[in-house]
């Protein structure tokens, strides 16, 4: 299993997620999905865009938590599947757990699944999940996960 010693609790969190539950075991491929998770949220999962700090239903515009849902629909399934799966929306535990089982993250797993692929390959791959509209320092956090996994 890869580890990061120097990782927050909270990014030590979704990387164990990832490779239990996602099954994503590629270095580079889990570099690439925290590097966007930080762009995104910086780890935060009560972050609503702009950088007020509130629970799920205080974030009334732009995206919120983890991965910034912002579309209605992507936003309103956190709280659908928290609310069928019994988690708390704001939470990080509850917010891994949507984010590994969201169908835009299930339409791209493959290829994080694959091994010994390029920044670049699961760069694009992470757009498609996400749709981000600013690239911002993504390619930089990767760099710096990949020099801190182990």
């Amino acid at each position: 299993m890869i580890t990061c010693p120097d990782c927050t609790p909270a990014q030590q969190y979704v990387l164990e997620q990832l490779q239990t539950r996602a099954e994503v075991t590629d270095k580079t491929a889990l570099a690439v999905i925290l590097g966007n998770i930080e762009q995104e949220s910086n780890f935060r999962p009560k972050v609503c865009e702009g950088g007020a700090i509130v629970p799920y239903d205080q974030c009334l515009r732009g995206g919120y938590g983890l991965i910034q849902w912002t579309s209605q629909n992507r936003y309103d399934g956190l709280g659908a599947f928290c609310k069928q799966w019994r988690c708390d929306p704001s939470s990080l535990e509850g917010q891994t757990r949507y984010m590994i089982n969201e169908m835009e993250f299930r339409d791209d797993l493959y290829s994080f699944q694959l091994k010994h692929q390029t920044v670049e390959y699961y760069m694009n791959s992470a757009y498609y999940w996400l749709g981000w509209g600013i690239y911002g320092n993504r390619g930089q956090y990767t760099y710096s996960f990949l020099n801190k996994l182990q």
